[in-house]
């Protein structure tokens, strides 16, 4: 059996779960989020747990019941405490601004690059070099920073570019002289 599958899940305080025949949801302080659960595996709430079991012992089954218990904990988290990215900005003449439900990123080129926000995320903008994305579905928050992130990748010689926090990149040697 998945040793993180087997594994309860105890539901903060101030968060309600609730399971309506394959689709969990959770209402907590950050807002509401949803789960449908695969057919294959079955979640209960008791006494302020969250158990996740699985109908049979065959592979789809097995690789399913861990994954259906971090996407449920990771759902818990969320409303709970929410998730958020932070990007920064390298690089000279390179900033962002937020507009209403959109970003634009000015990052050297002749027009800006314009992102529209998808619902159920927030972004800002710090010194407009800092992007901060939140948002209570882990999976929507990664997907919006990446994308953001793919507008301009760090660049190993300059190491200009678009960059997690805290993220390291390698710098390569530009061109020498022959001689």
């Amino acid at each position: 059996m998945s040793r993180i599958g087997k594994k309860s899940i105890a539901v903060p305080a101030g968060t309600t779960v609730s399971v309506a025949g394959r689709v969990v949801s959770a209402k907590g302080a950050k807002g509401t989020a949803e789960y449908t659960v695969p057919a294959c595996i079955t979640v209960t709430v008791q006494d302020g747990k969250v158990y996740v079991t699985r109908s049979g012992d065959g592979k789809r089954e097995r690789e399913l019941h861990g994954t259906t218990r971090n996407r449920v904990a990771n759902m818990l988290r969320g409303v709970t405490q929410g998730f958020q990215k932070v990007l920064e900005l390298q690089g000279v003449g390179y900033r962002a601004q937020v507009q209403g439900r959109e970003i634009s990123l000015s990052l050297g080129g002749a027009s800006p690059y314009v992102y529209a926000v998808p619902a159920g995320v927030e972004v800002s903008v710090e010194n407009n070099t800092k992007i901060t994305v939140k948002g209570v579905d882990n999976q929507l928050v990664g997907a919006v920073a990446a994308k953001i992130r793919s507008y301009y990748p760090p660049e190993p010689y300059k190491g200009k570019g678009i960059r997690y926090e805290n993220e390291h990149v390698r710098r390569k040697a530009g061109k020498t002289a022959a001689g």
